[in-house]
């Protein structure tokens, strides 16, 4: 039976060559949030999930057959990050890591033994897994415009304030409603489904869907306008 990969090295053995680490994000309540394994004990340290890196397999591969493993389904997108190391500490006493970043859509159930905790009230990391994190939180930041890292972090259907408040969070600004409303018209990146959806006292907003659609010459983006 294949070993399940651990988030701290065993005592006894000597530290892996190198690690291959995954960094999950998601949204949960206006949140950024990220996948960590849960901690054993109370005061044991959060790491995320890694495993260590098997030379024979390509880099993709491995990061996608780790991805399936641990979150029990394939991500909605994942991309690499690079390469870590710099003598920072990490769980598995490896001198060099290399970290992929995943999404899943908000509401995503945390797989067994692992659980989604704030970026912002997460708790010490390893130093290089640390430095993982912040480099996917602005890989995201980064990459929105050229993939749509926003849509994949929603359900299938979606309201437009559900996906304006998806780009506020990864960007951490606010947007100015008519503007985004604009550009994300002018992009075509959605269509209208027959579906409604209450968000309070006012009438129902209609629910949408990712489905872009293909303009010669059209930049295949969302431009707006930041509120300071």
């Amino acid at each position: 039976m294949r070993d399940r990969p651990h988030s701290v090295a065993r005592a006894g053995r000597p530290p892996a060559a190198a690690s291959l680490d995954l960094v999950c994000l998601s949204a949960e309540r206006h949140r950024l949030v990220v996948l960590v394994d849960a901690p054993s004990t109370p005061r044991a340290a959060l790491a995320l999930p890694w495993q260590a890196l098997d030379p024979a397999v390509g880099l993709d591969l491995a990061a996608g057959r780790l991805a399936r493993e641990r979150l029990g389904r394939a991500p909605a997108w994942i991309e690499s990050l690079g390469a870590f190391g710099d003598n920072r500490r990490h769980p598995s006493a490896s001198a060099l890591s290399v970290a992929y970043v995943a999404v899943l859509p908000m509401g995503s159930a945390a797989p067994a033994g692992m659980q989604w905790v704030d970026v912002q009230a997460l708790g010490p990391l390893a130093p290089r897994q640390d430095a993982m994190l912040r480099a996917a939180a602005t890989a995201l930041r980064e990459r929105m415009d050229l993939v749509p890292i926003a849509f994949r972090m929603l359900p299938a259907e979606f309201t437009l304030s559900e996906l304006q408040e998806m780009y506020e969070l990864l960007l951490g600004r606010r947007l100015h409603k008519a503007s985004f409303r604009r550009a994300l018209q002018g992009a075509y990146l959605v269509e209208p489904t027959e579906s409604w959806r209450s968000e309070g006292r006012g009438r129902p907003a209609q629910l949408f869907r990712y489905a872009p659609r293909r303009r010669r010459g059209t930049r295949r983006s969302v431009r707006f306008e930041l509120l300071q």
